[in-house]
């Protein structure tokens, strides 16, 4: 199979208004998603479509609809809602599909789009091309290749009415609560990331009886993720320690991931909460990636608990839950699978149940945190330029310097070095016992990607 063009390794991301984040390739993957579930025998596909709250959502969520409907798919319009919203109501409203608009944690200028089969999970390798052979050979679908769809044929468009929350759907609000423990007063702060999460998250918390404090719910369509959220939990740790909460919680833009602070004002991670959650679940065996902490594996294998390793992406993690037979899996950054809960990463429902797990054993998270090693780790982005970052790592100079790396830190250690599926960076990752080693290691490595790029050090994200 040849390499996808669009897709990564969450959809097709990009900056809004730039090719392919454009209203026009949005209707060309409408076009394309609708005649891909034909193809299929859907005479008339339905299609659940939703969104972050970036500025460019409306732009392209209604591109797509309209290239959906102009093939005759129906299409339910969710507006904003976290990402497992529309991948948990592609399933409960028996939708054939369903489409977020959403570049995650990404900053604000970019977006994305990411499509979810009937069963609520991301599309495989194999369908991702096929899309991206549709939307180039039917375009906007005005090139005669396909019948013209008119008149009752062309697609039907409705809102979700909107329950619960006021403003979320309700099913899915359900969905949190039936899987939620109860916290009993619980002092709680929560960052919302100005992201799709700010009113289903808080709902959710203030129904499971926390003492709430709300961050960052205030989105205004550039301010998802700026300086707030999962990736700069900074604001929630601080807020932990001068409020005196029990614990924080901090979603990304569209909340698919959460991390957690304990009282002390340390960072759960994703590392953190699969740990307590393999052992209070009885977990024999999970599975995490290839960023994941060595320490966190360690700790895992002291309890009888394996770890298999996948590369970067949930999606991948997905595919080898499903593959095995196993229920836990996830990502370091916070994106973690209950597969026996939900079909793809869900940031609230992964708090809820990590609270859960917490509140089952009967020791405080600081406690759990105390317990879990950590390995020195890290890891620098090099901004590279697009068209390189595929080839770098086998470059030359950069092979050199991994080998050498890598017979630094000898069998106590280990390096990562990989292309971002995302954006232009290739991320050089590094752990071990020895942090000064770690460091050591990370910035040749480094220093050999910018070399063979041709880009400084000022550059790196």
């Amino acid at each position: 199979m040849s390499a996808r063009r669009y897709f990564g390794t969450d959809g097709v991301r990009g900056v809004a208004g730039r090719h392919p984040m454009t209203a026009g390739f949005a209707l060309s993957l409408g076009v394309a998603t609708a005649e891909l579930l034909k193809s299929t025998g859907k005479t008339r596909p339905a299609v659940v479509v939703g969104m972050d709250t970036r500025r460019s959502g409306p732009m392209l969520a209604h591109a797509l609809a309209a290239g959906l409907a102009s093939r005759g798919a129906d299409v339910t319009d969710l507006g904003v809602v976290p990402t497992p919203a529309v991948s948990y109501l592609t399933r409960s409203l028996g939708a054939d599909a369903g489409v977020v608009v959403s570049a995650s944690h990404n900053p604000f200028d970019d977006n994305g789009l990411k499509v979810f089969n009937a069963d609520g999970e991301k599309l495989d390798d194999a369908l991702e091309a096929e899309l991206e052979a549709l939307v180039d050979r039917l375009g906007a679908g005005t090139n005669g290749e396909v019948e013209p769809v008119v008149g009752s044929a062309l697609g039907r468009f409705r809102r979700l009415p909107r329950q619960g929350t006021g403003r979320a759907a309700s099913a899915y609000t359900d969905h949190l609560l039936a899987n939620a423990p109860y916290l009993d007063g619980l002092k709680v702060v929560i960052d919302c990331a100005n992201g799709a999460g700010h009113l289903v998250a808080p709902y959710v918390f203030k129904r499971i009886g926390a003492r709430l404090e709300v961050m960052n719910a205030d989105p205004d369509g550039e301010n998802i993720n700026v300086g707030c959220g999962s990736t700069s939990p900074e604001q929630v740790v601080r807020r932990v320690v001068e409020g005196g909460f029990d614990v924080g919680v901090t979603f990304d833009g569209d909340a698919d991931r959460a991390l957690l602070v304990d009282g002390r004002g340390r960072v759960v991670t994703g590392d953190h909460i699969m740990a307590i959650c393999a052992v209070t679940r009885g977990e024999r065996e999970i599975v995490a990636t290839h960023m994941s902490n060595l320490g966190m594996e360690r700790y895992l294998q002291g309890r009888g608990i394996a770890v298999r390793r996948v590369k970067v992406g949930d999606r991948y993690v997905h595919e080898e839950l499903k593959r095995s037979g196993l229920r836990l899996g996830g990502e370091q950054s916070g994106h973690v699978l209950f597969l026996d809960k939900a079909p793809t990463g869900d940031g609230i429902l992964t708090a809820l149940q990590v609270l859960a797990a917490v509140r089952q054993s009967g020791r405080p998270l600081e406690a759990w945190m105390d317990e879990i090693p950590v390995y020195p780790q890290e890891l620098v982005n090099v901004a590279v330029p697009a068209e390189l970052k595929e080839a770098l790592p086998q470059a030359p100079e950069v092979a050199a310097a991994v080998r050498a790396a890598e017979a630094e830190l000898g069998d106590a250690g280990r390096l990562l070095l990989r292309p971002s599926g995302t954006e232009p960076l290739v991320r050089v990752m590094a752990e071990g016992p020895d942090h000064d080693v770690v460091r050591s290691v990370v910035d040749s490595v480094a220093a050999a990607v910018r070399r063979a790029s041709g880009t400084t050090a000022a550059a790196d994200a």
